[in-house]
């Protein structure tokens, strides 16, 4: 049963956030809505065309002083932002709940992400490694160096409204860099609560202006961002069919891009499989925020002996699925971000079953107030346009397989490739699956999920999944531009390739 969260919650979570003073009236801004009860939670003011500019100018104002910043220094910063974050987990975990419907366990982890990134942007802070290389000529020395690259623009979606900005900013800040935000338009209390937390620690620090935030609902302002040489990396979250449109008018520039779009992925299940283990995770892996993940699991690839056995396990442990009010602790799944993506669900249903899909589970709404679905299993077969399509929403279409390379190739043969996994005890496949002629993905994973990455290693995928990587490894590259340096300590002046330019003598 749901019960829709009451004001008196919302307000007094605004309220430790300290945020209740930027609330502003309906005719001032636009709206931020509960997802559990379909209710505006509050309205905030919606950035023109001087703040645009206003943040802009202060982000390369301030970039110059903070590229000059010791890095370990820029970690110090960064340190004090994450000890907030510790102090205010709780109610930010709450605020992204009321906000994007994630149940309260994932609001929480949402937050926790964020301090995990910081502790590693810390670390990162004092390895910013470049490399020392062999010079041919003789008395010179070659190495490369690592330098700020400028004021970052980053545009989130609202699945992450919180933590995907921490991937790019915390980064971004110990990089050297100055960033400019503009959140999603469903998201922006969220924005604003740690907008002030960042400003806070950067104020503590003397690094007034690194961090910029805009709030919109238009296009205008993303595409001015995108359009702006003054930004020189755009990193954007969201479709690829904006992801194309962005990468376009970015390189248009000679801007980069870091692009973290659209997933489609598979688990493959094989006869081998520990089905305890796999049930567990593509139960978290197509459920969890409402199958409203770029990681989430939107195909499970059944290889035909275990087909029956597993599917009759998995639609009893759908109906086992509490869906209902994000901060309850029995809820497992909220609802959906809101009326066009329930919307989407619901198309996406009647197309799969209108090319032969059989629905095995859900399919249907849920009544009462908040955009609530049904978590669904769809009988389908790979090549069906709606199954080809990322719908953001909690649909699980399941398939059959007798040889394992018909596993892989149906693996791969979707246009996304961000993540995807394989339960089975057989090493040959295992190391097959991970091998060059595997999965296309930018993550695989062996006996756990799509979903719930690990900030220590790189996050992005290839194909129309944009081919980014945020977070952990060497991600950090993007923020920074790479400097060739050639020291000549001797005498003479050799070239390389041994050519000699030696100006001839007058007759």
């Amino acid at each position: 049963m749901r019960h829709p969260v009451g004001s008196a919650v919302e307000r007094e979570t605004l309220a430790r956030l300290g945020i209740l003073d930027a609330i502003c009236g309906a005719d001032q801004g636009f709206a931020s809505e509960n997802p559990a009860t379909g209710k505006v939670l509050a309205h905030v003011r919606r950035a023109t065309g001087a703040d645009f500019q206003a943040a802009l100018d202060a982000a390369r104002a301030a970039f110059p002083r903070w590229r000059d910043v010791p890095a370990p220094r820029r970690g110090a910063m960064v340190r004090a932002l994450g000890e907030a974050l510790r102090r205010h987990k709780d109610a930010l975990g709450t605020l992204i709940a009321l906000e994007t419907g994630k149940i309260k366990a994932e609001g929480d982890g949402e937050v926790q992400e964020m301090i995990d990134i910081a502790d590693f942007a810390v670390g990162l802070s004092r390895q910013l490694y470049g490399r020392t290389m062999a010079s041919e000529r003789l008395r010179h020395r070659m190495y490369e160096q690592w330098l700020p690259l400028g004021p970052v623009g980053v545009i989130t979606a609202f699945n992450f409204p919180a933590a995907v900005w921490a991937w790019n900013a915390l980064i971004a800040a110990v990089c050297g860099d100055s960033v400019v935000w503009k959140p999603s338009p469903k998201a922006p209390l969220t924005a604003l609560a740690v907008h002030r937390l960042a400003c806070a620690a950067a104020q503590q620090h003397d690094a007034d202006g690194i961090f910029g935030l805009l709030l919109a609902d238009g296009q205008e302002t993303g595409r001015a961002m995108v359009a702006d040489a003054r930004l020189p990396l755009i990193s954007f979250t969201g479709s690829s069919a904006v992801g194309r449109d962005v990468a376009q008018a970015v390189a248009g520039r000679f801007g980069r891009c870091l692009l973290e779009c659209s997933g489609n992925n598979a688990v493959i299940v094989d006869e081998t499989a520990d089905l305890d283990l796999a049930l567990r995770a593509i139960l978290f892996g197509a459920v969890g925020t409402a199958g409203q993940r770029c990681t989430t699991t939107r195909r499970l690839l059944l290889q035909e002996t275990v087909y029956d056995e597993f599917v009759a396990r998995l639609v009893a442990a759908y109906g086992e699925v509490c869906v209902g009010d994000p901060l309850l602790a029995s809820t497992l799944m909220g609802p959906l971000i809101d009326e066009a993506a329930r919307s989407a669900f619901v198309a996406a249903v009647a197309e799969a079953e209108a090319c032969g899909g059989q629905v095995l589970y859900g399919g249907r709404l849920l009544a009462g107030p908040g955009w609530f679905v049904r978590p669904t299993l769809v009988a389908a077969e790979n090549h069906w346009p709606v199954v080809q399509r990322e719908t953001f929403a909690p649909i699980l279409y399941v398939m059959r397989w007798r040889d394992f390379g018909t596993a892989l190739a149906l693996n791969n043969a979707v246009p996304q490739g961000l993540s995807s996994a394989l339960f089975s005890r057989d090493l040959r496949r295992a190391e097959a699956f991970l091998a060059a002629a595997g999965s296309d993905c930018g993550i695989a994973n062996l006996n756990l999920g799509t979903s719930g990455a690990e900030i220590g290693g790189a996050f992005g995928g290839e194909k129309d999944s944009g081919g980014g990587r945020e977070a952990g490894s060497d991600a950090w590259r993007a923020y920074m531009r790479r400097q060739t340096v050639t020291i000549n300590w001797g005498a003479d002046l050799p070239l390389a390739q041994g050519i000699e330019f030696l100006p001839r003598s007058e007759s």
